[in-house]
C-alpha cells in the first residue's frame, strides 16, 4: 500500500536529502531540483514512509530495488541532460529514475523485463499519469528499442556484464551512455560517447553496487 500525500515534513526531508547529495559532490542544479520536487515516498510502501528520504536503496517488488538517491543523482549528472533529450532507460524498476529524468524535461523511453513491475507502472501507479513524456515498455533491455531509435542518451540501471552492442547501435553520433559494468563484487560506472564512425570513447568513474542486468522477459506475477 502507498500513500499519495506530500506533507511539509516530506518536503523538509527532501530538502535535507538534496543537501546531503550536494555535500557528496552532486553539482548539477537540474538534478538536485528534480530530486527536490519528486516525492520519493510515493515509490515505496507506506512501511518505508519514515525512512524514504534516507540516502539508501530499498527493496521493491520482483526482487528489485529502488536505487540509492546518490546513485540516481550520480547517473543523472553524468548523462548531462538537455531539455527534450530522447533518453533510453534500461531497467524501469520503481520508475523513480525515469521520473527524475522527466522532471529534467527529458523524453524517456524505459524498458522493464519484470512484468509485475511493468504492469504496476503502466496501469496501477496514478502519480505517473502526470508524466506524459515517459513511455513504458515490457521487454529485454539488451535489445533496446530499435523502432524508436536513435537516442540522445542511454542509461542502464543494472549491473551490465558487458556493453550491449545493440544499444550502441541505437545511439546518435555524439550520444552518451551511462552504464555500470560488472567487475566482480562492484560495478565501475562508465560514460561512453558514440563517435561518427560508430565506435565509442570511454570514461571511468566510481564503483557502485547494482542488481544484475538480465536478458529476456520475466512474466511471473
Amino acid at each position: 500500500m502507498r500513500r499519495f500525500e506530500d506533507s511539509y515534513r516530506h518536503k523538509g526531508l527532501r530538502k535535507k536529502l538534496v543537501d546531503t547529495l550536494r555535500s557528496k559532490g552532486i553539482t548539477d542544479e537540474l538534478v538536485l531540483e528534480a530530486i527536490n520536487q519528486l516525492p520519493r515516498h510515493y515509490f515505496l510502501d507506506t512501511a518505508f514512509d519514515e525512512i524514504a528520504y534516507e540516502d539508501r536503496a530499498f527493496p521493491i517488488d520482483a526482487g528489485q530495488t529502488i536505487s540509492q538517491p546518490y546513485t540516481v543523482a550520480y547517473q543523472s549528472q553524468l548523462l548531462e541532460i538537455k531539455p527534450y533529450d530522447k533518453v533510453l532507460e534500461i531497467g524501469t524498476g520503481s520508475s523513480y529514475q525515469a521520473c527524475v529524468l522527466a522532471e529534467m524535461n527529458a523524453q524517456v523511453y524505459t524498458i522493464e523485463r519484470q512484468k509485475k513491475l511493468f504492469d504496476f507502472n503502466k496501469t496501477a501507479f496514478p502519480f505517473l499519469k502526470k508524466y506524459l513524456q515517459i513511455k513504458f515498455f515490457f521487454g529485454d533491455g539488451f535489445e533496446g528499442l530499435p523502432t524508436y531509435a536513435p537516442f540522445d542518451k542511454v542509461i542502464i540501471t543494472a549491473a551490465a556484464p558487458f556493453v550491449p552492442p545493440k544499444l550502441i547501435d541505437q545511439m546518435k553520433a555524439g550520444a552518451k551512455m551511462v552504464i555500470p559494468v560488472d567487475e566482480g563484487d562492484a560495478q565501475r560506472m562508465k560514460r561512453l560517447t558514440k563517435q561518427q564512425d560508430g565506435t565509442y570513447t570511454e570514461e571511468l568513474f566510481d564503483a557502485f553496487s547494482f542488481v544484475p542486468m538480465l536478458g529476456g522477459k520475466q512474466n511471473d506475477k
